[in-house]
């Protein structure tokens, strides 16, 4: 595809040096809490002290000492305890106060897990009070799993924030004088965590403006699209009318480490209790995910779900979020994919929130590089030596500290893969950057540059009763299982080739869109039965081909697409990638008609899709060229690179 290395746009570009390369690492992904890739503690830590009991110090190590508290809230219509441990460091009292960062688990997790203890420990190391705590229904906390609902967790996170400004106690009475306040209720905090740790952060700035800085991690924007992703025709956020094909791998296993929580760990807390059926869930969630399970989407009880789904995701309540944010995402995940920060961001900005965003390598899909490679690996707890790191305490620096002079870095920034020497990450100013390079589908399968290249042609496939293509095994990374190669099976799919890429690589930093038209009389036929299981599903997807014929699934991301009426046209938006199509390298398009990560079809609908050169299909890249600066190696903590 010559022409698309041809008129690349240039995007604004302060690139972050990194450090020597030495050589690729994959971290596994902690099954615990599902923070991905770098989930265990930062690095031992001799203790110098002895335990004390709930409420006075507790262990010290160097430059903090450690307390364990038990906080009384009240959340959901029930009274339930947290389970929290307070890091002090070595020389803040009152007299001496420090702002604050709040962390808490992923999904799965507690506050003494790898990585939430390890994140508590390197806050507290670098002068932050630091408190950690199990969410709602983990580790020896109580109240049911409710999904980070800001009217349950956001409100028992909310009164966290009571106890640091010293205006509720623990329950055995300890009191906190030592946090940097604002006024006299309003303690200077933020949070930082990821996945389910990271919505918690969303979710209690909805409902608590005390907050003074956030930094999410590999979290979502719409639960509802995350579960089940619908990339059909979206015109705001990140999802289609749905509901789209269910992701019922990642579903499950998180549903069945929720309900195992009584198996972990014995002699729960009571108010543990779930609901509709449920042992651990909220009964909403519960319902929640029977309907999923079911893969039958009646109007009414699919409604009243997804409705719920999107009640407890931040795209119903960032209107509320006015927390300076920093999002930090991963290429590397197909739970939370790339395209849910980037709608989060853009809601954020649009609505004035000081907001920046970084796409890092890793995510719950793997994907942590050697952290020379400029990458934040918490169970190193690189800070200084890492970009994202940097970014981090910069952000804090500012927020927290009000250090007002500190440089926060470009808003949006992002990993690549390919570089080998010189700064490993692009940055601009504005998401998207770039301009869209347009591509049309010829009827003879190829992928041409010009409308006036496309053959008329029409090619046709017919899905099976059992799944024929496949991207992942979702929790392959999670169990540390083999994770089969990506395949489609002739005679299921369609697909589209581009020519080699000539001149120079191609840069694809974004969110492809790709506007189709099918025909299928079996799936017009069903469309209006009033279940929207009787819609067509498409998995759209693209690869990297190289010279000798070998592909890639970049990220192993798919879009499904549940269509919305197959006697009109409809846009996908694929997820967001950053990859790069070296020279001589090819791009394919492809429609599969299922996937074993997903739930399909019902029933056999065959597919057609027709080209001319007045009505075709498109994909449009969002392609950007970088201008390359020199930087230094690495910048001081309160002023990163970029």
């Amino acid at each position: 595809m010559p022409s698309v290395s041809r008129a690349l746009p240039r995007a604004a570009a302060r690139p972050v040096r990194r450090a020597a390369r030495t050589r690729d690492v994959r971290l596994p992904v902690s099954a615990s809490v599902c923070l991905a890739a770098c989930a265990a503690l930062i690095g031992p830590v001799t203790v110098a002290g002895t335990a004390g009991t709930a409420g006075a110090a507790g262990p010290r190590h160097p430059g903090y000492s450690v307390t364990a508290l038990k906080l009384p809230v009240r959340a959901g219509g029930r009274d339930c305890t947290l389970d929290a441990d307070l890091y002090r460091p070595t020389g803040v009292d009152a007299a001496h106060p420090a702002p604050a960062v709040l962390t808490t688990n992923g999904f799965g997790g507690s506050k003494s897990d790898g990585s939430t203890d390890a994140i508590a420990r390197a806050f507290a190391s670098r002068g932050y009070v630091a408190l950690a705590y199990s969410g709602l229904g983990f580790g020896r906390t109580g109240c049911p799993i409710s999904l980070d609902d800001p009217r349950i967790d956001g409100r028992a996170a909310s009164r966290l924030l009571d106890f640091l400004a010293g205006q509720r106690a623990a329950k055995d009475g300890t009191r906190v004088d030592f946090v940097t306040k604002d006024s006299p209720r309003d303690p200077r905090a933020g949070m930082f965590g990821g996945s389910y740790g990271g919505a918690i952060q969303l979710a209690t700035a909805s409902v608590d403006e005390r907050l003074d800085a956030l930094v999410p991690l590999i979290t979502w924007h719409d639960l509802a699209y995350a579960l089940a992703p619908d990339n059909a025709d979206r015109t705001t956020g990140v999802a289609g009318p749905g509901p789209g094909a269910y992701k019922y791998q990642w579903t499950n296993g998180f549903y069945l480490i929720g309900e195992a929580q009584g198996l972990l760990r014995p002699r729960l807390d009571p108010s543990r209790g779930g609901g509709a059926g449920c042992v651990h869930f909220v009964a909403r969630a519960c319902e929640a995910k029977k309907l999923l399970n079911s893969g039958r989407y009646p109007a009414a009880r699919t409604d009243a779900v997804l409705d719920y789904l999107r009640s407890v995701s931040p795209a119903s309540y960032l209107a509320t979020v006015r927390t300076p944010t920093l999002l930090v995402q991963g290429q590397a995940d197909t739970l939370f994919q790339l395209n849910e920060a980037a709608a989060t961001f853009a809601t954020l900005r649009a609505q004035g929130t000081d907001t920046a965003m970084i796409w890092q390598s890793w995510g719950h899909s793997g994907g942590m590089t050697d952290p020379a490679d400029g990458e934040l690996d918490l169970s190193k707890g690189n800070f200084e030596s890492s970009y994202v790191g940097r970014r981090v305490l910069a952000w804090f620096n500012r927020h927290l500290r009000h250090q007002w002079d500190t440089d926060t870095g470009p808003a949006f920034a992002y990993y690549r893969d390919w570089v080998r020497d010189g700064p490993v990450y692009g940055t601009s100013e504005v998401y998207p950057g770039g301009l869209p390079r347009r591509l049309y589908l010829s009827g003879d399968g190829r992928l041409v540059d010009s409308r006036a290249d496309v053959v008329t042609g029409s090619r046709s496939y017919r899905n099976w009763r059992v799944r024929s293509s496949h991207s992942e095994s979702s929790l392959a990374e999670l169990l540390r299982l083999p994770n089969p190669a990506p395949y489609d099976t002739r005679g299921t799919y369609l697909d589209w080739t581009s020519d080699p890429v000539r001149g120079r690589p191609v840069d694809v930093v974004g969110a492809p869109r790709a506007t189709l038209r099918v025909h299928s009389p079996a799936a017009e036929r069903t469309q209006r039965s009033g279940d929207a299981a009787d819609r067509l599903l498409l998995f759209v997807k693209l690869y990297d081909v190289a010279p000798n014929g070998g592909k890639t699934l970049l990220h192993r991301l798919v879009a499904p697409v549940r269509v919305p009426d197959v006697t009109r046209e409809f846009t996908v938006d694929l997820p967001a990638v950053v990859h790069r199509f070296e020279e001589g390298h090819r791009l394919r398009f492809v429609v599969a008609a299922s996937d074993t990560a997903y739930f399909g079809n019902r029933g056999v609908k065959p597919v057609t899709v027709s080209s001319s050169r007045e009505h075709t299909g498109t994909l449009e890249l969002p392609v950007v060229a970088e201008v390359l600066e020199e930087t230094d190696d690495v910048g001081e903590p309160g002023e990163p690179d970029g």
